[in-house]
């Protein structure tokens, strides 16, 4: 077995692409070919996301045919756990990968539309003075408050999250009250309390799409949030999958965050919201629109930020590897 990628970074988070070496996918929506993939091809994921070609922190995407008449491009996006719906740095270095490497054909370029499993994204790469492309801006599904004050039970330690969604779930919880700065020192603590966040609301079965569809019904994340000295910024942390530390700020998160912002009349149409990560990299988002999906108020967020290639490989199966469907440390 061969497969061969291009790998880049968005502000510190990676992204492994697929660019040949997997089977065809199947399916007549986004979900569809999530759930092929997920049943039929999950060692391929192992194979790339996981030790030793990969790491615990490792994130991948596999380009698709749209499945929409005017779509350019489908992805899916792959992590250490599994698949998730939509992924903001994924869109961006995918972007700037895509046109700077024509791994796929927009009709209206700089301008990508890009079917995923949580719904159709409008991507626009923005150009420098040299032709290079500086940052990639997106049109992201609409993102919603799903419940605005939510307390879980962490090791008898009572925590509040608003619960919100920017293609995928995630509890949002103040940082301030259990003594985070949301700095890199933090990592392993970020890690542990994220996961026990995820692990009490999902148990209390509370996700629930307003579409009605059950493949989004399950929280992604925990987002802890760090208000910074300025208006409009802030520091995000998102533990995700399996105890994932995401490296950049978490386009699906700062959608999240947006709409929380909105909800609570602290953004308004236009006002730009600037989020670090917890390692200082930074994307920016404000929204373009309001709109209801099955009832609920939502926007429409656009989100902002830069990737960088990393690399190109060419990965190999030894038939007699005993390791080729990897392994995870934590």
């Amino acid at each position: 077995m061969e497969v061969r990628t291009l790998d880049y970074h968005t502000a510190g988070e990676p992204l492994r692409i697929v660019t040949s070496g997997l089977p065809g996918i199947t399916g007549e929506t986004m979900l569809d070919k999530r759930r092929f993939m997920k049943e039929e091809l999950d060692h391929f994921r192992r194979f790339l996301m996981l030790e030793p070609r990969g790491h615990a922190d490792m994130y991948g995407a596999v380009l698709t045919g749209p499945v929409t008449p005017d779509g350019d491009i489908g992805v899916l996006f792959l992590h250490n756990e599994g698949y998730s719906t939509m992924c903001g740095h994924g869109i961006i270095a995918l972007v700037t990968a895509g046109l700077e490497h024509g791994l796929f054909e927009a009709a209206a370029a700089p301008l990508v539309r890009i079917d995923t499993p949580a719904g159709r994204i409008t991507a626009t790469a923005h150009y420098d003075s040299r032709g290079r492309i500086d940052s990639v801006s997106f049109l992201n599904v609409p993102s919603f408050v799903l419940h605005e004050q939510h307390r879980v039970d962490v090791d008898g330690t009572p925590v509040d999250c608003t619960i919100a969604f920017g293609g995928a779930f995630y509890a949002y919880v103040d940082a301030e009250p259990l003594g985070l700065e949301v700095a890199p020192g933090e990592a392993s603590r970020m890690i542990h309390l994220g996961r026990k966040i995820k692990e009490c609301v999902n148990r209390e079965e509370i996700i629930r799409h307003p579409t009605g569809e059950p493949d989004m019904n399950f929280l992604y994340g925990t987002i802890f949030v760090r208000q910074g000295v300025e208006p409009g910024h802030s520091r995000n942390a998102c533990v995700f999958a399996d105890g994932e530390l995401d490296r950049s700020p978490t386009g699906t998160g700062v959608s999240g965050r947006a709409a929380i912002e909105v909800h609570k009349g602290r953004l308004k149409s236009g006002e730009i919201l600037k989020i670090d990560s917890f390692i200082g990299t930074r994307f920016e988002v404000r929204y373009r629109e309001t709109v209801e999906v099955a009832g609920i108020q939502a926007i429409i967020p656009e989100v902002r930020g830069s990737a960088h290639i990393c690399g190109e490989h060419r990965f190999v199966l030894d038939e007699r590897d005993p390791l080729g469907d990897g392994f995870l440390v934590r």
